[in-house]
């Protein structure tokens, strides 16, 4: 199983990043309708799926860092 987070779209187009940085573009229309930018995909026997599990983790994660830095200033 390979995870990539939705980093951007372009046009018809969505870029995203895997789990080792590497960046990938694939058909829009090729991935799940309903996915935005900073969602995680994985990809399991040719595939792909909306993990909103861990999208809600990150999401979670990434909140809680930005409070912390705007406290701190």
């Amino acid at each position: 199983m390979k995870k990539f987070i939705v980093d951007r779209f372009e046009e018809d187009k969505a870029v995203l990043e895997c789990e080792n940085g590497d960046m990938a573009v694939f058909d829009r229309k090729s991935l799940p309708a309903n996915i935005r930018e900073g969602d995680v995909l994985r990809f399991e026997a040719g595939s792909c799926y909306l993990n909103a599990e861990e999208t809600e983790r990150r999401r979670r994660k990434i909140r809680k860092m930005m409070e912390q830095l705007f406290e701190e200033s």
